[in-house]
């Protein structure tokens, strides 16, 4: 069976199951060293985690929370929460006890699973303000389970297979595509988090779509490198149930700081992340590459040169031109690759909008770099670009059984099987968000003659100055974060006659800085500096006039960021809003 024809994701997972056996699937470090669960391990696993979370009291529909670092636990947990014929709620590992709280009432969740007593920390005691919680599970061993109105279930006892064999897989058969699988909590940009139901098949459909992308780099022997939140929509179908759809193998990162080593000892073959991810790691190659200087410096700098002509008009390339990028490639290019593991076959950017200009950086040094686009809504791919039609400045062609129509006012409209049921129990915006059988991404576009899709805007996060003029502001914020000066940017100047912005400084940048320069008012003077260079790339309307400094960096800890990396424009304009209105006076 494809995803196209699986009958649901716990019957694709135990049939995966049977067929790859002993064969290794999941990766975690113990110890310093990476070792494996089999197929068959995370199946038995599966199955009897399925069994007790039923004797714990979980009924067909019932909602189960899931909190947890990424770990091969995490897929196990979603899986038997399934099985059991629950329903799966993630919940992001940063959430305080308030966020807590409201995920639990709203879900009406029975139960909770958590990894270990950091996390259980903040969510125990929004546990027990929820009346309809009921039990909490540790997947390590909890030294603290609270004020005993909650059952407290062990990882060991709820998965000890005797007596719990047989039945689940069975059972698990009669869950149709149109069941709901998860409510998955939006990440709260723009202000409360909406719980979006999305069915079986909503997920199956992406699982196909994406297959079907990949498909001419190869769907056989894939290793999956997982770091991005798997409470977050994007992570938990390309990082979770894409791989397992087309039998892969996943490593769990140890985090974001480990990044790097971590790549070296999975070598990934597919890595998905958010273009913060590759804005950050474009800043880390180039200051590198500054660092040693001389001839290592030009060569870089000549082999993304290369590459970029190669990519954009490779008809212009000289012989001797086609010569040095050939030899830069072994010199080059090669180690580049050998740093993400050395058998990539392409790195996948969702979550936001790329920079055309970090994407061209690294396909011009031998990545492949394929920009997708969705929303939670869709489970969330809707489109995509292909390996060998990449075109940059897109998010490519719409995903297989896909229908994707373009409104009269510029709104990308998509209808599918992996469309959301709706917001679980906001019906008013469910009925404002998809009308007619039409998911309304509040996103704007265009299809270029090719089929490509183009965002060009979104609804909701667009600017209209006070002359009338549309603009977006992600767009002058990555190209303002392009500069090695700044690392962290918001612009600001809605009904507004111009631009106003928002600037963090690049840490390293600005620790350098300072040992020569410890006056505050120069590092503004300077970051001036270096918006009026920018200023020169963007059209008038985007020129951002008058800047002010940020008193931290934008962080998930101080909530100013999602655990995606998105910035959260209401928690920002609620800490700066009069300081920046300021600079109009």
């Amino acid at each position: 069976m494809t995803a196209e024809t699986w009958p649901n994701l716990v019957t694709m997972f135990f049939d995966q199951a049977a067929e790859k056996r002993d064969a290794p699937f999941l990766w975690a470090k113990t110890d310093g060293t990476y070792h494996d669960f089999s197929w068959s391990q995370a199946a038995s696993i599966i199955e009897a985690l399925a069994h007790g979370l039923k004797a714990a009291g979980v009924n067909p529909g019932d909602r189960v929370v899931l909190i947890s670092e990424n770990r091969p636990e995490w897929l196990m947990a979603d899986m038997a929460i399934m099985a059991a014929g629950g329903i799966s709620v993630p919940a992001y590992t940063t959430n305080t006890t308030a966020d807590h709280v409201h995920i639990l009432s709203d879900s009406g969740a029975v139960g909770v699973i958590v990894s270990n007593d950091r996390l259980a920390k903040s969510l125990i005691p929004a546990a027990e303000q929820v009346e309809s919680a009921k039990f909490i599970v540790g997947i390590d061993a909890l030294s603290d389970t609270g004020t005993g109105t909650l059952q407290s279930h062990t990882w060991a006892s709820m998965t000890d297979s005797n007596d719990k064999e047989g039945t689940i897989k069975e059972e698990a058969q009669s869950l149709k595509r149109t069941d709901t699988a998860c409510i998955i909590y939006t990440s709260g940009t723009g202000g409360a988090p909406k719980g979006v139901l999305l069915s079986h098949g909503a997920i199956l459909h992406n699982c196909a779509g994406s297959a079907d992308a990949i498909e001419p780099l190869g769907l056989d022997d894939n290793v999956f490198l997982s770091f991005l939140p798997l409470s977050h929509s994007y992570e938990h179908m390309a990082g979770q149930f894409f791989p397992v759809s087309i039998g892969a193998e996943i490593y769990y990162a140890e985090g974001v700081e480990t990044l790097s080593a971590n790549m070296l000892e999975a070598r990934p073959t597919i890595m998905t992340a958010v273009p913060r991810l590759y804005e950050m790691m474009h800043g880390r190659i180039l200051a590198g590459v500054q660092k040693a200087g001389g001839l290592k410096e030009k060569m870089f700098l000549g082999a993304v040169a290369l590459g970029t002509q190669r990519f954009t008009d490779s008809a212009s390339l000289s012989v001797c031109d086609r010569f040095k990028d050939a030899v830069l490639d072994k010199l080059v290019r090669n180690k580049v690759r050998g740093r993400f593991g050395g058998r990539l076959k392409a790195l996948v950017s969702g979550g936001a909008p790329l920079n055309p200009d970090i994407g061209m950086f690294f396909t011009a040094l031998g990545l492949t770099i394929l920009q997708g686009y969705g929303q939670t809504e869709s489970a969330p791919l809707i489109s995509v670009n292909r390996p060998g039609n990449v075109k940059m400045e897109t998010v490519g062609p719409v995903v297989k059984n896909t229908e994707v129509k373009i409104a009269d006012d510029g709104e990308i409209l998509a209808r599918g099987e992996l469309l959301m049921q709706g917001y679980w129990g906001n019906e008013e915006a469910t009925q404002e968000t998809i009308i007619d059988g039409w998911l309304h991404t509040g996103d704007i576009g265009e299809f270029d003659a090719d089929g490509h899709l183009k965002i060009t805007d979104r609804k909701k996060d667009i600017i209209v100055n006070s002359g009338g003029d549309n603009l977006s502001p992600q767009r002058v914020e990555g190209i303002l974060c392009l500069e090695p000066e700044i690392g962290q940017a918001m612009v600001y100047g809605d009904k507004r006659p111009h631009l106003v912005g928002l600037i963090v400084p690049d840490d390293g940048w600005q620790k350098s800085w300072a040992r020569e320069n410890p006056d505050q008012e120069d590092l503004l003077k300077e970051l001036r500096t270096v918006v009026n260079r920018v200023n020169a790339k963007l059209s008038n309307i985007e020129k951002v006039r008058h800047i002010i400094l940020a008193g931290e960096a934008f962080t998930i800890d101080n909530e100013q960021m999602t655990p995606t990396m998105k910035i959260r424009r209401h928690k920002i304009k609620e800490i700066y809003g009069a300081a920046l209105e300021g600079l109009y006076v």
